[in-house]
């Protein structure tokens, strides 16, 4: 004898599933082929470590270690010196560049080694992520188990990473010559940004592998078309913002001008377009470039509140979480950049600020993909 149906229930489910009935599980996805949920948790372990990446760069700006390794050997640069010879010869390239001669004349070589493992703990970092990512790979492409559409995707993100690589390098180089103290602050930009776009990328996929073919397909009827465009826009500023984030960390600008909301006294900094020619002021003039930072950070949380706003309109409770997330590490964010800059940017504050930012990036593309594919829920909901 069948108990009672819910008025809740799928009009179109003739037979209801019985409660306790385990629903079809395994690591093939039936739905859209492939083992999606073991390429997620690849995926996930993927995201991690960049994010960890992500981080290791900001400390390894924030102590002056970039420049420490003068060589891009990506398979025999994985070993450390292994003996005294060995880092008197690699104390003697750092000793070459201008970094040494004009700014850690007379550094010791125990100071050298602190520097040096930073840099070496970063790039050995993007190699265990290299290595990660084509172990998985070859492993599902081999055993048929990429679902059907993803081996572009997949393959995407390894050439990305490729690609990462050999930025890290061009932007390491522009500081071993002329009189370079730090790596070309719009080299860094586009270096970081990459990293950005990777994340978000292996962030949306995770998102969409944790839902199965069907789910989306339906979900996608749902979407909110305006709300997604909105946050669209919200994702575009904060990439903007990072890539800024970036121009000053490149020259230091964060530990000048730390009065707040003015700038050494007065709206705009002083002495604007002193460089020559003029546009190299977007890059290397610290006080345009925080101007800019500044501005931008505005720009964003106002923007940011104004979907947030229009996200509370949404009828889907998941939605409506999701952009509230949003909107409070977007205040967090401004509050942690305020903070960061009255304190002349010291590497404890300055690093949060940088986690701040992958926690944002990631927060706003999952309200946007929750835009796009919203949750299923009852009447009740």
């Amino acid at each position: 004898m069948s108990g009672k149906r819910s008025i809740f229930e799928e009009v179109g489910d003739a037979r209801a599933r019985p409660q306790d009935a385990p629903r079809p599980t395994g690591m093939i996805d039936r739905a859209g082929g492939g083992a999606r949920g073991a390429i997620r948790a690849w995926l996930i372990v993927l995201f991690v470590m960049v994010a960890a990446m992500i981080l290791v760069g900001g400390l390894t700006r924030l102590t002056d270690s970039g420049l420490s390794i003068t060589e891009w050997k990506p398979v025999a640069g994985a070993l450390p010196p292994m003996n005294e010879a060995a880092w008197t010869e690699a104390f003697e390239k750092y000793r070459a560049i201008p970094e040494y001669r004009l700014q850690n004349k007379g550094m010791s070589l125990a100071a050298f080694k602190s520097i040096y493992w930073w840099e070496w703990g970063h790039r050995q970092l993007g190699r265990g992520i290299g290595l990660v990512w084509a172990l998985g790979f070859v492993f599902f492409w081999l055993t048929k188990r990429i679902p059907a559409g993803w081996t572009g995707r997949l393959l995407g993100i390894g050439v990305l990473g490729g690609l990462q690589g050999a930025i890290g390098w061009w932007m390491v180089s522009s500081g071993l010559s002329g009189g370079m103290l730090d790596v070309a602050s719009y080299r860094l930009a586009t270096h970081l940004g990459i990293a950005f776009v990777i994340l978000g990328l292996i962030a949306w996929f995770v998102f969409r592998l944790g839902r199965s073919r069907p789910e989306l397909i339906q979900a996608r009827r749902g979407r909110e078309a305006r709300l997604f465009a909105l946050s669209t826009g919200v994702m575009h500023l904060v990439f903007l913002q990072v890539l800024l984030g970036a121009l000053v960390a490149g020259i230091d600008a964060g530990r000048n001008f730390t009065d707040w909301p003015l700038m050494a006294g007065g709206f705009l900094p002083p002495d604007l377009f002193a460089l020559e020619p003029w546009w190299r002021n977007f890059f290397e003039d610290d006080g345009l470039v925080q101007f800019m930072h500044r501005m931008a950070g505005y720009l964003l949380v106002g923007f940011g509140l104004v979907v947030w706003r229009r996200a509370r309109k949404s009828g889907n409770r998941h939605s409506r979480r999701a952009f509230d997330w949003m909107a409070a590490m977007l205040l967090a964010q401004m509050g942690l950049g305020i903070v960061t800059v009255m304190h002349s940017s010291p590497w404890s504050i300055a690093i949060l600020h940088q986690l701040g930012a992958v926690v944002l990036w990631v927060l706003i593309l999952r309200a946007r993909f929750l835009a796009q594919y919203p949750v299923a829920q009852s009447v009740r909901g």
